[in-house]
């Protein structure tokens, strides 16, 4: 059986997603990893070619 189209997430009801979201949008620093890896990465690539 496949799901029933209604899924919970505890880090939602507690607000967790929220703050991260909120934090993210405040420093500009990715909370989930891929985010982190591609800024980390873009910034790499931008020091080593020179570009802005």
């Amino acid at each position: 059986m496949g799901k029933s189209g209604f899924s919970f997430s505890w880090k939602r009801a507690l607000g967790v997603t929220r703050a991260k979201q909120k934090f993210a949008g405040r420093t500009g620093i990715p909370t989930s990893k891929r985010g982190l890896q591609n800024k980390i990465g873009s910034t790499i690539m931008k020091m080593i070619l020179g570009k802005k």
